[in-house]
């Protein structure tokens, strides 16, 4: 998935399911997923969405 698809899928993800939801880079692209579910190397992490961050 491209930079700019993942990021709008993550912002979207992060609204909808009111979890913190994380940016990483992968081999293959980017991809968006649950912080709780990601347990691979925090420096592949490109940006966290958090909706009730201030």
């Amino acid at each position: 998935m491209s930079l700019e698809a993942a990021q709008r899928y993550a912002w979207n993800l992060a609204c909808t399911l009111k979890v913190i939801i994380i940016l990483i880079r992968t081999d293959e692209g980017y991809a968006a997923m649950a912080s709780d579910d990601y347990d691979g190397d925090v420096d592949h992490v490109v940006r966290e969405y958090d909706v009730f961050a201030q």
